[in-house]
Formats: C-alpha cells, structure tokens, sequence
C-alpha cells in the first residue's frame, strides 16, 4: 500500500491517474478549498467520485499540518506566486502571505513523506522577471534543507502522443535517505537525467553528445545542449531568495545542494491522438456559433493579428501587438493549451469546424475532459458548464500522472524489497 496526501486536489485529477496506474496507491488525506467561492463545485465533483471521507473543504493554511494522516506519497498541483522571504524580526523568516509553496513546505516538516510528487505551470523556472530562477531556487533550498533530493522535467502532454499541447513542470522529490537515492552519482548528475532517473523510462529523451562524449552540440535537429552545473551556498532561504539567480532548463536535478540543469529533447516513437480523436458525434446546437454574424467578426478579430497603441501607467505610448491563431482550430493535430476562459468569447478558446456538420463551434465540457484524459461527463456533478471549463483549465493531464504512478510503484516496490533483504540480513 502507498499512502497518498493530495493538496489542491480539484476534481481530482492526481487521484484518478494514480488509481488507474495500481491499486496499490491509497488516498488517506485530500484537501480542495476554493477561495471566495460560496459554492464549492469542485469539491462537490470529487466526493461524488471519491466519497466524502478524508476529504477536507477547509483553507489549508488553517489546517493544523500534525493532524495530516502519515503518508508515503505527497501531490498536488499549487500556483506560481511569489516565493521571496524576509526576516520578520520576532517571527524570523517568513514568506509572502497566502503563497501556498509555504503550506507545502510545513506539510514536509511536519509528515516528511519519503516522496513527493507536484506540478506548476512551466513559467516556475524562470520567474520573477527581475531575478530569474529565484523562486525555484526558494523551492530547491527549502527541499534541500528538509532533506530531500528533487528532480524535475517540463513535459508537453502532445509530445508523448496525447491530445493537448499542454507543457507543465512536474516535480518529483525525494528523501535523500532512501534506497533509490543512493543510486544518485554525485560526480555526475547528468547520468540521472538520462540514465536512472524518475523520468526516463515513461518520458524517453534524445541522447544529445559531441563526438568526444561531452554533452556539448547536438546532432539532433542541429540544436544546441544548454547544460549548467552550480552548487548551491546560502546562509539561509533568505540569503536565497535575496542573492539567488539560475537560468534553470526544462529538465534538472538538485541533490546536496548540487544542481544539473540541462534542455533536453523528447524523444517519442508511439501514436498521436489528434483534437478530431476526440471530437463527440451530434453536438447540440447551443455550442454552434454560426447565425451571427456580428459575433463571427468578433471571433476572427479577436483570433487574428492586431497592432494597438497603448499607453503604460507612467504614461509611456507602446504598441502592443499579437500574431494570429488559426481559426477555426485545425482538428488534424493535438489541441492549444486550454486555459479556465475556454468556452468564453476570447482569444484562446477553441474553436473548431465540426467534421459532422461542417459548422463553426465551441469544444464541449465533455470534449475538454478528454482533453485532459478524464472521463467523459467527470464534471457532470451539478456544477454550471462555465465552471466544468474553468476546472478543466485548471487541471492536469491525467494519463500523464498514469505513467508517473506506474514509476512511483516500481520504485517503492524496489524500497520495500531493499528494506526486506536488510531485515534477513539482521536477523541472520
């Protein structure tokens, strides 16, 4: 059995991908709490799926962290805020209010779960704007300092064959006391990214090196391998949040303090499921935007290429500016990126030409779900259609957290077998 805590739970997107990879995974603690929301339709769909028991509709920052269940397994997909701290004189080091990292963080101190298992959007890496990796950084030494190694990959779902061109930074820590730490070389860091490591086997890479054997020049479509290496030397998380600048790449690995970064490149050999793949049959007329055509020059202006004079707030005049989309949506390759206003009339709702019909409409909430890999009418719980988009904008794909279940079982089966051969050796 692997005990789950699962934060930010949603509709349940974590839940149901790690229950479709083993039964093995049990969910002991979940945590759903929207703020400012008189009704709580996601929590409302994740207990018509899951059932109410352990399920708690509280602000997590006013759960007391000790009364968490034990578990083996952390998760949770959490906002990207602003992660800088001060010191507060008598209350020592403290971060920005309501940025939920620091939940997380007192959840790990408190429970300290061999594993942990997040995901943010992939922007992480690189914010703020004006000191690049910090608030990263701040993530990585608060891990280090609770004893904890940490991998990480940005990872587009369409890249592995799944429907959604939607990329997403997913973060796997883990105690550096354990079993599969011990297998981290140290002196080379680089080897766990291609080698060893959490990611590899469900999500393969190009093996990219020069002809010396240095991971240098590409001979993979003529890219260039950016590679960093640093050592992380702090005082404390504020000398961190303070001093602290990496330009991290999209796949890395922080053990001890030691970080290797580096840009790598998926490599996928399987089949490709297309936004026609999951096109429902007999869509009702009310998703159909043909019949106005005051609302048709709307969607085509808003989906083309427009330069606007705008003036900042010190009074500066700038032109802003945007390339066009395709409009309709071409149904012959994966899906955009569906963000919580798909279905609004804006810029990045989908749009497609029904293959059916031959007309001009909106996605389904249905046809969202499947593009997050839920099943179909998940969200079908009661709540109204404009918040079924708005979760489905907010959620994970879940086929990918399968394949990161299935890395998660084989790797604590392999504790379990390690900690049994220690047991006979004591005993003999």
């Amino acid at each position: 059995m692997i005990k789950v805590c699962e934060l930010f739970a949603g509709v349940g997107g974590f839940r149901l991908g790690l229950e479709s990879a083993s039964d093995e995974f049990k969910f002991v603690w979940a945590n759903q709490w929207e703020p400012s929301k008189k009704v709580q339709h996601a929590f409302d769909c994740y207990v018509s799926h899951f059932g109410v028991e352990n399920h708690v509709n509280t602000d997590i920052s006013l759960v007391d962290k000790n009364q968490i269940p034990n578990h083996d397994l952390l998760v949770g997909g959490f906002p990207c805020q602003d992660y800088s701290v001060a010191r507060t004189g008598a209350k020592g080091i403290q971060g920005v209010k309501g940025v939920l990292w620091w939940q997380i963080r007192d959840i790990l101190e408190a429970k300290k779960p061999r594993f942990v298992l997040l995901e943010n959007v992939d922007r992480l890496l690189k914010s703020p704007a004006k000191q690049r990796g910090r608030d990263f950084g701040v993530m990585l030494a608060c891990f280090n300092d609770l004893g904890y190694s940490v991998e990480w990959r940005v990872i587009n779902a369409a890249e592995y064959g799944f429907s959604q061109r939607r990329r997403r930074i997913f973060i796997f820590a883990f105690k550096s006391d354990t079993d599969y730490a011990k297998d981290i070389n140290r002196e080379n860091l680089r080897e766990w990214i291609h080698d060893t490591g959490f990611f590899q086997k469900e999500f393969p890479i190009h093996e990219i090196k020069d002809v010396n054997g240095n991971n240098l020049i590409s001979s993979f479509e003529d890219k260039v391998v950016e590679y960093k290496q640093e050592v992380m030397e702090y005082n404390d998380i504020v000398d961190i949040s303070d001093n602290f600048k990496l330009e991290f790449e999209n796949a890395g690995i922080m053990s001890n303090g030691k970080i290797y970064t580096e840009k790598t490149f998926p490599k996928y050999n399987g089949t490709f499921t297309l936004l026609k793949d999951i096109l429902e049959t007999d869509v009702d007329e009310k998703y159909y935007l043909d019949g106005d055509e005051a609302k048709l020059a709307k969607w085509e202006y808003l989906k083309g290429a427009k330069k606007i004079e705008r003036t900042s707030k010190t009074g500066h005049n700038y032109i802003f500016s945007e390339g066009p989309l395709a409009f309709p949506d071409p149904i012959d390759r994966p899906a955009r990126t569906m963000l919580t206003s798909e279905s609004s009339v804006n810029r990045s709702t989908h749009v497609v030409r029904d293959p059916q019909t031959d007309r001009l409409r909106l996605i389904t909430p249905m046809e969202a779900e499947r593009l997050n890999g839920f099943k179909d009418n998940w969200t079908n719980s009661g709540m109204p259609e404009k918040f079924r988009y708005f979760c489905m904008g907010n959620a994970l794909v879940v086929s990918l957290v399968k394949k990161m279940g299935n890395a998660i079982k084989s790797i604590v089966d392999n504790e379990e077998q390690a900690s049994a051969y220690g047991e006979v050796a004591i005993t003999k």
